[in-house]
């Protein structure tokens, strides 16, 4: 009698399983890398850059970093968006650009349309340099809920070689100064 009970059992449980599976992959990509380096990365970035510096001048060096627990807040927000922006823009079938848009000084930056045969030509490379970003904005991260204003500095510095890297490869790759500096800094890869 218990046997009769095993197959429409088994049945059920298969069904139930089917219906309980990950949710589609097919979510909306308005918008492009460009819109997502423009509205969050850059921002992000740039604000990251300006929490923590040295400063030079007449009256001597000025170390400028977060000291109240709001400044390291803030910092911390900008930081989330750094760890998250790769996982947008690494996203299968985002585009680089509408197609209406381009570069705003093509003697030195490709054209969309470019970027998006280099992007798509090698994701894994792509997807590569979007992980340095995250990596570097992890680094960050740990360094901002340390309070440790040294390590952010260098999280940072890792941030901006991690930036450079992604954009000479995609955005300004025939910029010869820019591809120079690179190698004198070991950016190229």
């Amino acid at each position: 009698m218990r046997l009769r009970w095993v197959f429409p059992f088994i049945l059920i449980c298969g069904a139930c399983a089917k219906t309980q599976q990950s949710p589609s992959t097919d979510l909306l990509r308005p918008a492009t890398i460009k819109d997502i380096m423009d509205s969050m990365v850059d921002p992000s970035g740039d604000f990251m850059f300006d929490s923590v510096a040295e400063i030079a001048d007449d009256r001597g060096i000025t170390h400028k970093a977060p000291h109240t627990d709001e400044e390291w807040k803030e910092v911390r927000h900008h930081a989330l968006i750094l760890l998250e922006a790769p996982n947008l823009l690494a996203m299968e079938g985002r585009k680089v650009a509408q197609s209406h848009e381009r570069s705003e000084n093509p003697q030195v930056e490709l054209q969309p349309e470019e970027i998006q045969k280099l992007v798509d030509g090698d994701r894994p490379a792509f997807i590569r340099r979007a992980k340095r970003l995250q990596d570097a904005a992890a680094e960050a991260l740990k360094a901002i809920d340390a309070k440790d204003s040294k390590s952010l500095f260098h999280a940072i510095e890792s941030i901006d070689k991690a930036c450079e890297s992604c954009h000479l490869r995609y955005w300004y790759p025939n910029d010869e100064t820019a591809q120079k500096a690179a190698k004198e800094q070991g950016l190229v890869d």
